[in-house]
């Protein structure tokens, strides 16, 4: 099993219907991977895509997640936590590691026009822009610091949850997302006119 992939994570059926999937697929359920791409896909791309702000990084990311799950399946077993926690360990590890391989050379004029242009192209560049800079600066952060900020301020989980996800206590997550924060503000503070906040 490749080292970035943490060890199967024991899944209770009752109460957590995608491991109790993970475990139809396991036992032979073609139609459950199915059923668990069409859950939990678009979830993955879109947390790789916050956090790598490149759609292709993001499918093949999601692509590398999913691959991972097939292989972990036959050793699926019920136990102790929730599969969505291995999902989001897994996602999270993977673009940390893009993260670390990506140089900062992308800048404004770098950034392709998006193809749906509302409501302007403009506003769009801008937010990509924002987007982009953040992951850039998230790429400068300690690794850990970057995947507690990503999955709090990102994702939206709670310190508990992010405590599960990167298995430590709750203490050393809220002080890895409070150094990873002012890091990040510190980073992006003069950048502010490039990215169309002006003088706010």
């Amino acid at each position: 099993m490749p080292s970035d992939v943490p060890p199967p994570v024991r899944a209770v059926v009752h109460g957590d219907p995608d491991g109790a999937l993970l475990v139809a697929y396991a036992n032979g359920d073609g139609a459950a991977a199915r059923a668990i791409m069409d859950r939990l896909a678009p979830r993955v791309l879109a947390q790789a895509f916050r956090m790598l702000a490149d759609r292709a990084e993001a499918e093949d990311v999601t692509q590398d997640v999913f691959l991972r799950l097939w292989r972990v399946a036959p050793e699926w077993r019920q136990g102790e936590a929730k599969f969505s926690t291995w999902l989001y360990r897994v996602t999270a590890n993977l673009c940390t590691d893009r993260l670390r391989r990506r140089r900062r050379s992308t800048g404004i004029d770098d950034i392709a026009e998006p193809e749906d242009p509302a409501p302007s192209v403009t506003d769009r560049l801008e937010a990509d822009a924002r987007l982009r800079a953040l992951s850039d600066a998230l790429a400068d952060l300690p690794d850990r610091q970057a995947q507690a900020v990503s999955l709090r301020h990102l994702e939206g989980l709670s310190n508990p949850e992010i405590a599960a996800v990167m298995n430590i206590g709750v203490e050393a997550v809220e002080s890895l997302t409070a150094r990873g924060k002012r890091a990040l503000v510190a980073l992006l503070r003069g950048r502010k006119e490039d990215l169309g906040y002006g003088n706010e």
